[in-house]
């Protein structure tokens, strides 16, 4: 099926008197007949369900939907997007190990790199993704176990060469892990240029109304474990905790995400609830509607920004004035995402007050969702970084990030204008 039909019909296929909408399978557990049978489900003998903090019918059905559009051969849901890119990591690192990763990241991202999981034993090397192939090889070290970045980078909307970073990373014998989450599957899928692994914060687009916090990991199944067996030895040794089990044996192409469903979810938790996971899907049904008209409206509004003598600077990869806009008509032809960074001249006390003064253009910690967004991330979203780390993440001090919606273009450039107007 194409895209668009995944995005309606995907995941959930209705049987003769089952319900046609997918439905909210609100249960903690789940009935069986007799001891053997719960006991094979424990011993991944058989593949069922027994208990929501491991799979459900509903989640299971949003993470197909998903992993088909991603055109992966597994998925799983989270509850956040962190928690997809915290599992996504340590389901392949341990203390000790270490992680090469762009430094044009998300600010919670960052610091879930940088802070926390250096406080696990877990390093990482931030490169920019714009260096050479020779620099960013002098990051890898022998127990380098990812590579890591974001197809699009937030909050500076750099696009990140997809295929590069594969060519490094398998050179080196590591996946590489992308999240996915600006430019969606709708703009751009990974796999096909190399990534081995994609996350998401479904929070954004793929729910797409601010009404649920969620995350997916998405495994390609194409990395090969079993040839690179010493790096990797949660997946190609015995795990004692389910008898010694080995998952790229017993599992084959699913033995990442199978891992991270059944030893780190059932040991850490971060389940969504079957009600978030039924609101994301009605998101995802119309998911291939709103992207081009996000995309429109922002190629519009970058468009216009460029034009004002206010503005400073404007980031968009769909403006030809784009350092990446060649690279993004590679990657994401389509379109890339709603997300616009830009710089007023001025202080950023005139970038605050630029922001206080707009009307419907909401000051809210969110993006990419129907209704258009502004903050100064600087001092919001990447707050507790540094300056030096600002400047590593691509986060200019003046920086303002705009998520433009899927309102009337004409409505989001008057509410521009007008915050403007007031400053000239």
């Amino acid at each position: 099926m194409k895209l668009d039909t995944i995005c309606v019909q995907g995941g959930w296929t209705p049987q003769k008197g089952e319900p046609r909408v997918l439905p909210i399978v609100q249960s903690t557990t789940f009935k069986y007949d007799n001891s053997e049978q719960m006991a094979r489900l424990f011993d991944l003998e058989d593949s069922s369900y027994f208990y929501t903090r491991l799979a459900n019918p509903t989640t299971d059905a949003v993470a197909r939907k998903i992993c088909a559009l991603e055109g992966g051969v597994g998925a799983m849901l989270l509850s956040s997007g962190q928690a997809a890119n915290f599992f996504a990591i340590i389901n392949i690192c341990q203390a000790g190990d270490h992680v090469v990763s762009s430094s044009t990241l998300y600010g919670g991202t960052f610091n879930l790199f940088a802070v926390t999981l250096k406080k696990y034993g877990i390093e990482t090397t931030f490169v920019n993704p714009e260096a050479s192939d020779a620099e960013i090889q002098a990051a890898f070290r022998p127990n380098t176990k990812a590579l890591f970045g974001e197809t699009i980078s937030n909050p500076g909307v750099e696009v990140l060469d997809i295929e590069k970073f594969a060519r490094i990373a398998h050179r080196n014998g590591v996946p590489l892990i992308v999240d996915n989450t600006f430019a969606t599957p709708i703009n751009c899928r990974p796999f096909e240029w190399g990534a081995d692994i994609v996350t998401h914060s479904t929070t954004k687009y793929m729910d797409g109304h601010a009404t649920s916090v969620g995350g997916v990991i998405v495994d390609s199944g194409n990395f090969d474990w079993d040839a690179n067996a010493e790096r990797f030895p949660g997946l190609t040794t015995p795990d004692e905790s389910y008898h010694g089990l080995t998952y790229t044996k017993t599992f084959g192409r699913n033995a990442f995400i199978t891992k991270a469903t059944v030893q780190l979810m059932r040991d850490l938790g971060s389940t969504p609830s079957p009600q978030n996971a039924f609101l994301l899907n009605l998101g995802l049904e119309t998911l291939h509607l709103r992207m081009p008209r996000h995309c429109s409206n922002a190629l519009a509004v970058a468009q216009w920004l460029e034009q004002q003598p206010e503005v400073k600077w404007v980031s968009y990869p769909g403006l030809k004035s784009s350092p990446f806009y060649e690279r993004a008509q590679k990657y994401m032809p389509s379109g890339s995402c709603g997300v616009i960074a830009f710089a007023l001249n001025g202080t950023n006390d005139d970038a605050i007050a630029f922001i206080d003064r707009l009307k419907f253009i909401a000051i809210v910690t969110h993006v990419a969702d129907a209704r258009s967004c502004v903050l100064h991330p600087a001092s919001h979203t990447h707050r507790q970084l540094s300056p030096e780390q600002l400047r590593a993440a691509g986060v200019a001090p003046d920086l303002i990030r705009l998520s433009v919606g899927i309102e009337d273009p004409s409505d989001i450039i008057a509410d521009l204008d007008q915050a403007l107007h007031c400053a000239r």
